[in-house]
C-alpha cells in the first residue's frame, strides 16, 4: 500500500485546511497517511517550517508544498507514481 507523508505542525490552520482537502484524495487512492510534525526535530523545521503543509509520496523525492487544491494533489500523486514506476 502507498503511504502519503503529510508534514504539519501543531496550531496550524493551513494544515487543517489541506488535510480535509486531501482526505478524498486518500480514500479515493487507498493512501495510508503518515503524519509527521515537523516540530520533532530541528532539521525538518529548517527544512520545511515556512513550506507545510507539505505532501509527498513515500519512495518519491518529489513535494507538493501549500497551497494545491484536490486536482494539484491528484496531479502531483500520478506524477509521483510515474516516477516510482521508473526507478
Amino acid at each position: 500500500m502507498l503511504t502519503l507523508i503529510f508534514y504539519t505542525t501543531s496550531g496550524c490552520h493551513l494544515c487543517d485546511q489541506a488535510l480535509e482537502l486531501l482526505q478524498p484524495v486518500i480514500e479515493l487512492n487507498a493512501l495510508q497517511l503518515e503524519l509527521i510534525d515537523i516540530a520533532q526535530s530541528d532539521r525538518l523545521i529548517e527544512d520545511y517550517g515556512v513550506r507545510i503543509p507539505l505532501i509527498q509520496l513515500k519512495g518519491s523525492k518529489a513535494e507538493l508544498g501549500w497551497p494545491f487544491d484536490e486536482a494539484k494533489a491528484l496531479d502531483f500523486l500520478n506524477t509521483s507514481l510515474e516516477q516510482l514506476d521508473h526507478v
